[in-house]
């Protein structure tokens, strides 16, 4: 309930009773924390033996550094550290003010593929062992498969260009090419984005339609689909450590075979980080 919702039902001056709340009611003015809260908050028993530890913008694309407990799981408790900004030094610098035997008790922290986090684990958290969130795993290979598709829409938005000079410099009235399902190239291209970050099971007839064309026409984007889609079912569907190790390397070999540029990038910075992504299998964990 907010302060104007009050103003409503009690007649009072909500904006003077909300600054009131605020200096007086609420204890802010004599918050501990207050003198720090702009750059950073730390909560230390709020810790506990599997972290998460993830940036995110908050106001005016301003990066901020979490670091929470995944057991609680966003409930209340759940926030062990807040940092402005992503430098780890500052980070690290936050998280040594937590008692040390406290830091030595974390078992599990899951991260992004960044050296910074990477970096900010080991030092903090020394006995942890350290897992790569298997969801920005997956958003490379999507954003891989989406620069192909936006490669291709600027080759037929530029392909139109030249069909409209062409038709205007001949006398003729320009008829753009259509598919059989009456999208043009650069109407194809613009409308597949979605149906590329679901699964074929998932599409609706109209995106199979559209997703038939695409990859008859396009089958470099077809091929990294494949790839996309064949990562994200090793982290659905095996359930122990040396079946995905297994499943990794069969997926290695096609990455190769396929020869996409995003793809072999990839490929090698996982290669950097292969133990830390298969550490998701000891337990499934993930910042999700």
């Amino acid at each position: 309930m907010t302060c104007r919702t009050l103003e409503e039902f009690y007649h009072i001056d909500g904006h003077l009773f909300e600054k009131q709340y605020k200096e007086s009611l609420s204890g802010f003015r004599s918050w501990e924390q207050l003198d720090h809260a702009e750059e950073w908050l730390l909560f230390a028993d709020n810790i506990g033996p599997r972290l998460a530890i993830d940036e995110s913008s908050l106001s005016n694309g301003e990066l901020y550094t979490f670091i929470t407990n995944r057991d609680a799981r966003t409930r209340e408790q759940s926030l062990v550290a807040v940092v402005a900004g992503t430098r780890s030094e500052d980070i690290i610098a936050v998280l040594k003010l937590i008692d040390e035997d406290k830091r030595n008790q974390v078992e599990e922290v899951t991260l992004d593929l960044s050296d910074s986090m990477r970096r900010i684990v080991r030092t903090a958290f020394p006995r942890a062992s350290r897992v790569i969130d298997r969801f920005h795993i997956q958003k490379l290979a999507c954003d891989a498969v989406q620069e192909l598709r936006i490669k291709h829409r600027w080759d037929a938005i530029q392909q139109c260009n030249d069909e409209m000079e062409e038709a205007k410099l001949s006398g003729k009235p320009y008829e753009p090419f259509r598919y059989s399902n009456g999208d043009t190239r650069k109407e194809l291209l613009i409308r597949s984005r979605y149906l590329l970050f679901k699964s074929a099971d998932k599409w609706s007839p109209t995106q199979k339609e559209r997703a038939a064309i695409l990859f008859d026409n396009y089958p470099d984007i077809k091929t990294a689909y494949g790839l996309c889609h064949s990562l994200r079912m090793i982290f659905s569907k095996n359930t122990i450590k040396d079946a995905a190790r297994l499943s990794m390397a069969r997926w290695y070999n096609k990455v190769e075979e396929a020869g996409l540029h995003s793809f072999n990038v990839i490929a090698a910075t996982f290669y950097e980080h292969y133990d830390e992504i298969l550490n998701f299998y000891n337990n499934r964990s993930s910042n999700a």
